[in-house]
């Protein structure tokens, strides 16, 4: 069992789902299988301890009462994936915007690596990496 999940609120179930499959390669989780045909909870998994749960807006106020979800184009979260090489960087990117992704930051060489950031189908940001290790050039 997962002691950890990270939790995203979203507008669009089986868009999410498809999004999150095609565009970031993520393995769905879970037995049971809601009437849309998508596993309920909605979740992938990040890591052996560490799920990502994809919770439609109405039901992550049933957890949040009394305080607002996010807009949008309000990020307090930013998910990071971290790739061998710049090629991943521009194919995982590329991937995601052909999935339906909008393009935040290009890929760009910074002095810590190469890096580009989207906005998913809900706009969470997600920044995908190729860091130099510690101490490298």
């Amino acid at each position: 069992m997962n002691r950890f999940a990270l939790c995203l609120p979203i507008a669009d179930r089986p868009r999410s789902y498809a999004f999150y499959q095609a565009a970031l390669g993520l393995k769905p989780v879970g037995d049971e299988i809601a009437e849309d045909g998508i596993p309920e909870p909605l979740q992938f998994a990040l890591a052996d301890d560490v799920n990502l749960m994809l919770i439609p807006t109405g039901g992550f106020g049933w957890v949040t009462p009394g305080r607002e979800t996010a807009a949008k184009d309000v990020s307090e979260c930013l998910c990071s994936i971290n790739v061998a090489s710049a090629a991943e960087v521009d194919a995982a990117f590329e991937r995601a915007l052909d999935h339906g992704a909008e393009s935040v930051s290009p890929p760009t060489q910074q002095p810590w690596g190469y890096s580009a950031t989207f906005a998913d189908l809900d706009g969470h940001l997600w920044s995908v990496g190729a860091h130099k290790a510690l101490g490298q050039p």
